[in-house]
């Protein structure tokens, strides 16, 4: 027996059939001893299942009790997102204030950084006892520079450079 022999048998058993396809499935019935076992087979699965359902009966009427379901479905459902408008001053309070922060802490850094390189170490000295000269130290480059003002003020200095150049 085929798949479409059995659907018929089933539709037979729950009254689907025209009259006169009825009337041809009780005839083949009739004469199929499988047909008959499988129908019969079919009706006690039928009265098996019908035993064993509940006959439920609701306190309210079905639309009310329906309508109870799909009020909770919709409380429990969140409700729709509404997209809020944002104004330009919100929009660059909220990209420059973490900007700024990055700016502080990076100006922060940097003057960490500053304080522990050694950075060039410059002294100036200017000797009190003679006025006319500066002393320049440079630690980093190892090297001190001094200064003395020209034309020096005192009886030496003009001994030693004449007035006029050879020519």
């Amino acid at each position: 027996m085929n798949e479409e022999q059995q659907l018929k048998l089933q539709a037979f058993l729950d009254g689907e059939l025209p009259e006169s396809e009825a009337r041809e499935v009780a005839g083949w019935v009739a004469r199929d001893a499988e047909a008959t076992a499988l129908l019969g087979e079919l009706r006690n699965t039928r009265q098996a299942l019908a035993d064993f359902e509940p006959g439920l009966k609701l306190p309210e009427p079905r639309e009310f009790y329906w309508s109870k379901i799909e009020r909770e479905i919709q409380r429990l459902e969140p409700p729709p997102r509404v997209e809020e408008t944002i104004s330009l001053f919100t929009l660059l309070r909220r990209l420059l204030a973490p900007a700024g922060a990055v700016a502080v802490l990076a100006i922060a850094g940097l003057l960490a950084i500053n304080q522990f390189q050694p950075g060039p170490s410059m002294e100036m000295e200017v000797a009190l006892s003679d006025s006319g000269s500066f002393t320049y130290r440079d630690q980093s480059e190892g090297m001190t520079v001094v200064w003395l003002s020209y034309p020096a003020e005192n009886q030496f200095t003009d001994a030693a450079v004449p007035d006029t150049l050879p020519q």
